[in-house]
């Protein structure tokens, strides 16, 4: 841990992915909650789109589980201010190891499959198997995950830590949701302006803590992560790797 510690990313992100909140509201709004709906956001950090939908949905409920304490802690901030915390629990928690005592009307992925575990070539199938069992009989998943937008070179492949075969197009994403049994209602993919102000948003902390902070035993060490991490960005992904968002349909 660095001294002093460097500032959270809620202190400069809305989200913790690449979403406006424009498309939040329609991601939303794609779910066609139920009154009285139970919604679970797996993996949900601060849990920004699960308050997001409880306020579009004055009848419903909501679960989210994370393993970031501090995210946790400021979601329940949130959700304190904003007058939701009598319809939403957050809890610090492997979602691997949850297990409610009914189903949910709505489970949220939202770049969050690897809470499943596993190997990262199976984690999107992993959480498309493991939400099955959270789902009431025709609820529904918002699933982001990633895919490739264009085919990545072998330069971009060595520039970022992602394994060709982690993802694949955005077709074949969608068949391996069918080939799980569920159907697909809507698809969106984030956009390169919502992917710039998640990047920027992301960097910023690091920067502003080394200016802040020059003559410090851990400058090196942050300025490495910095620069890693942007050539991750700018010489990997950036215009490759795409998000979508898939609302599907259980059985």
């Amino acid at each position: 841990m660095t001294t002093p510690e460097i500032a959270p990313l809620h202190d400069d992100l809305t989200f913790h992915g690449p979403l406006s909140g424009e498309r939040a509201g329609r991601l939303i709004h794609s779910l066609h909650l139920p009154d009285g709906a139970r919604v679970l956001d797996a993996g949900c950090g601060w849990a920004e789109f699960l308050l997001r939908a409880l306020e579009a949905n004055p009848s419903a409920t909501g679960t989210g589980v994370d393993l970031d304490a501090a995210a946790i802690a400021h979601g329940q901030a949130n959700a304190d201010a904003r007058g939701l915390s009598s319809r939403v629990t957050l809890q610090v928690g492997d979602v691997a190891q949850f297990r409610p005592e009914s189903p949910f009307d709505a489970v949220v992925v939202n770049g969050a499959s690897q809470v499943w575990g596993g190997d990262p070539l199976q984690h999107t199938a992993n959480a498309l198997t493991a939400v099955r069992d959270l789902l009431s009989p025709g609820g529904k998943l918002m699933l982001g995950e990633g895919f490739w937008e264009r085919e990545p070179t072998a330069e971009q492949l060595a520039a970022m830590p992602i394994p060709r075969n982690q993802y694949s197009s955005l077709a074949d994403l969608v068949d391996l949701a069918h080939t799980h049994g569920y159907r697909l209602l809507a698809v969106e993919q984030a956009g390169l302006d919502e992917w710039d102000v998640f990047e920027n948003g992301h960097a910023l902390a690091w920067e502003r803590w080394l200016r802040a902070n020059p003559d410090s035993p851990h400058a090196e060490e942050v300025r490495a992560r910095a620069d890693t991490h942007r050539a991750y960005r700018l010489r990997g992904w950036r215009g490759t790797l795409g998000l979508a968002y898939l609302t599907l349909q259980a059985p």
